[in-house]
């Protein structure tokens, strides 16, 4: 069964590997929107994502228009009401800092606030990062309040280090969202 999943993307070396993460989860029939930080910009270009996605890319509050013209609600607002999950992949430990604060002053904090949608978050850092206690202390804040993680898987990163901090792979990020949306 189409599902509505919005999925936001962050300033990581691994935000590369949304693309594949849009683009299975469009095969397999569910409505795919992307919203962006300004750093996930750095990575990947909301034009890559738009195109995988088939729809508009969310990346600046500012400029934001609603997602359907039968809409007045602002378009984070809108996306936030109509999915069914939200997806962080990848987040970073800025992300994840500021989703256990409630900052909501760029596009995906301002949807992961108005959403009553599950969350489910695949953290993507150096592994110093992950394992410092104020990471930590985030995502036991939003485990908490009922955010789910899958990952960090450990290996090589992309900074030259081994150990936790990857990004898991993305059929095991598919795996778990279509899990999470046949329970919803």
């Amino acid at each position: 069964m189409s599902k509505t999943i919005v999925i936001g993307v962050t300033g990581s070396i691994a935000a590369y590997k949304t693309a594949d993460i849009v683009s299975q989860l469009r095969q397999r029939g569910h409505e795919i929107f992307v919203v962006m930080t300004p750093g996930a910009k750095n990575f990947i270009t909301p034009l890559t994502l738009q195109t995988l996605s088939r729809h508009p890319v969310l990346h600046d509050l500012s400029q934001e228009g609603a997602p359907t013209e039968m809409s007045w609600h602002p378009g984070h607002i809108e996306l936030a009401d109509q999915a069914d999950l939200l997806l962080v992949a990848p987040a970073t430990a800025s992300a994840i800092a500021r989703l256990a604060h409630g900052f909501a002053d760029d596009a995906l904090g301002a949807v992961a606030l108005a959403t009553r949608a599950p969350l489910l978050i695949a953290p993507a850092m150096n592994g110093k990062m992950w394992d410092h206690p104020a990471t930590q202390e985030n995502v036991l804040r939003l485990r908490q309040r009922g955010v789910e993680f899958i990952g960090p898987a450990s290996g090589m990163l992309a900074c030259g280090y081994e150990g936790a901090g990857r990004l898991i792979e993305s059929s095991a990020i598919i795996d778990h969202v279509e899990k999470l949306l046949s329970e919803k």
